[in-house]
């Protein structure tokens, strides 16, 4: 797949940077394609998932995505929370701008967090949603939300609960935790998944601003409640995920009526994506 690259001018003076893979993928098939808006982990830019390319390919998708705010060429908006940041002002206008109505979302981490708030704000433009490995909102009922964490993922959303400034520092002194991975986790950043290698540097090669506001916007009030959502959904989880624990997933497929949880037990936060082409596949069933 050939992906798109183009700066969008919002009606605010912001600008998205907007990737897009185009109306190939209609090329040999009879139905139209599915477009799938692609939310981005933490800290990565906005480019859509490379490994599930031949995946989508074969199934008809387009993939739409876009750096959120703060990231690569997006302009940074002080204060956003997850439904700012993805839905009216930001996925709706991607949306609106290439000339798509209806589409499906699908989001890694974060991203899973905020695929599920673009669902729950835009219930007549979600067709379906895929959560892999997303967080639960911050201080969600009958949820331990750190336990299960690796200890630098909580030191780092710890320092995010106590403010901007202690983020701040958090992340001027923070280095590289390799034990926040899974040993299948290395064996899939070293396989097929060091595509991410494509999307974290340059996330943060201007600085850490687009991670502090994620982080920041994950420890307050997500702006929706996934309770909202009336969409089909699919949650995605590896049970020995030690960035975002499997309890948190196992509560948004609670909380989210129309959900379906697919936990796997020997997965951890980045190998679990190697399910993506099967989800790729629910998406097309459920559109």
């Amino acid at each position: 797949m050939d992906v798109t690259e183009m700066d969008l001018r919002l009606g605010d003076g912001r600008q998205l940077h907007v990737y897009d893979t185009g109306r190939d993928a209609e090329a040999g098939t009879s139905d139209p394609a599915l477009t799938v808006l692609w939310h981005h982990g933490t800290p990565n830019i906005g480019a859509p998932p490379a490994p599930l390319f031949p995946a989508a390919s074969r199934l008809g998708i387009r993939w739409v995505s876009y750096d959120r705010p703060g990231y690569g060429g997006s302009s940074a908006v002080p204060g956003r929370d997850l439904a700012s940041a993805a839905t009216d002002a930001d996925a709706a206008a991607v949306a609106d701008a290439l000339g798509i109505g209806r589409f499906a979302v699908m989001g890694h981490s974060g991203g899973g967090s905020h695929a599920l708030a673009c669902a729950a704000l835009l219930p007549d433009r979600v067709r379906c949603v895929v959560s892999v490995a997303g967080l639960a909102p911050y201080g969600a009922e009958g949820l331990d939300w750190f336990a299960g964490m690796s200890d630098s993922g909580t030191a780092s959303l710890r320092a995010a609960v106590a403010g901007r400034a202690a983020k701040e520092a958090h992340e001027a002194a923070a280095a590289y935790d390799p034990e926040m991975f899974d040993p299948v986790d290395h064996a899939a950043l070293a396989a097929a998944w060091s595509w991410f290698g494509d999307v974290v540097g340059p996330a943060v090669e201007s600085g850490p601003g687009g991670l502090i506001a994620d982080d920041l916007a994950y420890v307050t009030p997500w702006g929706c409640d996934p309770a909202r959502i009336t969409a089909p959904v699919l949650i995605l989880h590896g049970g020995s995920d030690r960035v975002v624990p499997s309890a948190h997933g196992r509560w948004l497929a609670r909380r989210c009526a129309s959900a379906e949880l697919r936990l796997s037990p020997a997965d951890g936060h980045i190998s679990v994506l190697d399910s993506g082409a099967a989800a790729l596949e629910w998406l097309t069933e459920h559109r």
